[in-house]
């Protein structure tokens, strides 16, 4: 047993995390969200759910740990010889469940709310790597635990209780809260340690804080209704559906732009419908109210005018997402936008487009896609 220990003290492993401390954390942090990125698909398979119960669980259990390692409390114990461990499992279970949440928030909105997500996480990782000297790290391990704990619950109860609307987010919220201030209260009095990093009455303000800006940002928009999402939307010249397909016909994009199918410049002649096809992701038996806004940039006014808002119901459990679509006809020429919202008007994306008039189909490079 005693040789055990000591060939895996001089372990290849543990020398290489030795030789590379300063950047294990950040490596550990970026394999979890590896991981997940290539393994996790949609937010009601078994297998995502799984995988971020196990996640979410691990993390507050390895908190636990970590947090009365400094006390001695794991001396004499098998768990001695992983403490050293413990902080690189915290940031694989961050950076893992931060993937998860970056992958679904990605399918929902537009690439720069995404961005702005990601930001916030590479922003959380950089204070806690960097800032270690000037805050306490348990203040920031908190913190970023009770954003990532919102963030489960704000994916996991609409997906249990099969709805999603304001009261729903709320008591995602307030699940995460009332969790998350019971690991802090019970790690808090069985460590002496942190009793002396953190006071109890400024993190639980912290937490707080975190809760309400949180809050702030779903009701002014800025936080998409996951687990909803908007898998494609397109601007089309045509729409049939047949044998329970779509047939969506629309002006393919030149080869050289590959990340877009579609063109953004829609041809119109006279009394031409103009139509917008969107699939919707939501999880299985999950029913919401969706309704698509067409809006028009008023050149005189630099302002955009809300013209029409269309609405149908949507179903969840699809692969390829709900499908739907709505139409126009009498389009004036311009910029113009149709927004996808829910009925609380929360923004699932937004079709751009730009009409432009024409007195013949010629030239119009159409192609028909079944969906």
């Amino acid at each position: 047993m005693k040789r055990t220990f000591v060939k895996f003290r001089n372990s290849a492993f543990r020398s290489f995390i030795r030789r590379h401390s300063k950047y294990a954390p950040i490596l550990f942090f970026i394999g979890g969200f590896i991981f997940d990125t290539l393994t996790l698909g949609r937010i009601d398979r078994t297998y995502d759910l799984t995988v971020l119960c196990l996640h979410m669980t691990s993390l507050s259990i390895t908190l636990y740990l970590y947090n009365l390692a400094d006390d001695g409390k794991w001396k004499h114990t098998f768990l001695e010889r992983y403490t050293e461990y413990l902080p690189l499992a915290i940031q694989f279970f961050f950076g893992g469940l931060s993937s998860a949440y970056v992958i679904y928030f990605s399918r929902s909105v537009s690439l720069s709310k995404t961005a702005s997500f990601f930001i916030i996480l590479v922003l959380l990782l950089i204070a806690n790597e960097f800032l270690k000297k000037r805050i306490s790290n348990k203040y920031l391990q908190f913190g970023v635990y009770y954003f990532i704990s919102f963030t489960f619950f704000a994916f996991m109860v609409p997906v249990f209780l099969k709805e999603l609307n304001n009261m729903v987010f709320l008591i995602s919220g307030g699940i995460s809260l009332l969790c998350t201030l019971v690991l802090l209260t019970f790690i808090y009095s069985k460590s002496p340690s942190t009793r002396k990093e953190i006071q109890l009455g400024k993190m639980i303000g912290i937490i707080l804080v975190i809760y309400a800006v949180i809050n702030l940002f779903y009701f002014m928009k800025l936080i998409p209704p996951v687990p909803l999402a908007l898998d494609k939307g397109i601007v089309a010249h045509n729409i049939e559906l047949k044998n329970n397909e779509y047939h969506v016909t629309y002006e393919a994009e030149d080869s050289y732009v590959f990340w877009r199918k579609h063109n953004l410049e829609f041809s119109y002649t006279p009394d031409q419908n103009v139509y917008i096809f969107s699939s919707i992701f939501a999880p299985t038996n999950l029913k919401k109210a969706v309704f698509h806004r067409w809006r028009w940039y008023n050149p005189k006014t630099e302002e955009w005018e809300n013209l029409d808002d269309i609405g149908y119901d949507i179903t969840g459990g699809r692969d390829g997402g709900f499908r739907g679509y709505t139409f126009k006809n009498n389009i004036r020429p311009g910029e113009w936008e149709v927004q996808v919202l829910t009925e609380e008007e929360q923004v699932l994306g937004v079709i751009g487009f730009t009409i432009i008039e024409k007195n013949t189909n010629y030239g119009k490079k159409l192609k028909t896609e079944r969906f």
